[in-house]
């Protein structure tokens, strides 16, 4: 299995001869190394909807018959857009033919922004576990730091977590490095940082500071063998 970090929350994975995309936002996102009219994927992932997290999930969609899973509101809305889309909600889980998904709890803000400037509510913002191949990826989503993050890490393995450091809109250097250890994860990637100068952070020294040997800053397209 192959994880790869593509700028802002954009995440990749690839296993069992699948693609499975969380967050896809590109167009618009100048510190991605993806072109969206080229982006393959089987499923995406959408933690909420954020249009810097919907991202080109329509275009990606529709271009590769995508299975879209995403919070019940927001999956309502991307149906009603011709997509194929699976509603959840917080705290379930579901087997897939491409490996389990399961929604957890996260504290932000959710909703769609139209090009007319009418917003639309999309939900509660959440993050997601993906297990398959025996691995588990824990993708929080935007969010604030709360106490439950410990218990995600106590009822799941998690392998690898990417976590939001940018602050303002979502946890901050600091309170990520609680989280980091509360989720306890065997690997951490910080995401959500450097697409706006409001978000401007320094993931190397984020990652130095997580339990040694854990986290690991990756450069836009790096990716993380599991």
């Amino acid at each position: 299995m192959k994880a790869t970090y593509h700028g802002h929350s954009v995440v990749k994975v690839e296993v069992n001869g699948k693609t499975i995309l969380f967050d896809p936002f590109i167009s618009g996102n100048g510190n991605t190394d993806l072109n969206a009219d080229e982006v393959k994927a089987d499923v995406i992932l959408l933690t909420h909807g954020h249009n810097d997290h919907v991202g080109d999930t329509v275009d990606i969609a529709k271009r590769n018959d995508s299975l879209v899973v995403a919070p019940f509101e927001l999956a309502e809305y991307l149906g009603n857009k011709g997509v194929n889309a699976h509603p959840m909600y917080i705290g379930g889980s579901h087997e897939f033919d491409f490996g389990k998904v399961k929604f957890t709890q996260a504290f932000h803000g959710s909703s769609y922004t139209e090009e007319d400037g009418t917003t639309v509510y999309t939900g509660m913002p959440t993050g997601i576990l993906l297990t398959v191949g025996g691995k588990t990826i824990f993708h929080a989503g935007d969010t604030g730091l709360f106490s439950d993050m410990k218990m995600i890490g106590e009822l799941n393995k998690i392998d690898l977590a990417f976590i939001p450091i940018g602050d303002n809109f979502t946890m901050g250097p600091d309170d990520a490095l609680v989280a980091a250890k509360w989720l306890d994860a065997k690997q951490v990637v910080p995401i959500h940082y450097n697409t706006f100068d409001l978000i401007n952070q320094d993931g190397k020294a984020f990652a130095d500071k997580v339990s040694p040997g854990t986290g690991k800053a990756l450069e836009v397209g790096e990716s993380i063998e599991l």
